[in-house]
C-alpha cells in the first residue's frame, strides 16, 4: 500500500471494527531515512476546545490501515 502523504489529507478515517467515523486525516508521519509513511493522525474528539493541542489526537500506525479508497481509509 503506497501513497503520497498529501493524498490522505481529505480522506475520512473509519474504524473497521466498529464502523465509527473517526474524522479526517490531519497529518501523516514518515520515516525520513526511508521515506515511508509510518502513521496517520486524526484529530481527537475535543479538538475544538484545545485547537492547538495535540494530546487528544489519534495516531494510527500504518500497519493498522486495511484499505485506502478514493474518499475513506479503513
Amino acid at each position: 500500500m503506497e501513497g503520497k502523504g498529501l493524498d490522505f489529507k481529505h480522506k475520512e478515517v473509519i474504524d473497521i471494527n466498529t464502523g465509527k467515523r473517526m474524522g479526517f486525516v490531519q497529518d501523516v508521519c514518515a520515516d525520513l531515512e526511508t521515506g515511508t509513511i509510518t502513521s496517520i493522525i486524526v484529530p481527537g474528539e475535543n479538538k475544538f476546545r484545545g485547537m492547538f493541542s495535540n494530546k487528544n489526537d489519534i495516531v494510527i500506525p500504518w500497519e493498522k490501515i486495511h484499505c485506502i479508497g478514493d474518499d475513506v481509509i479503513l
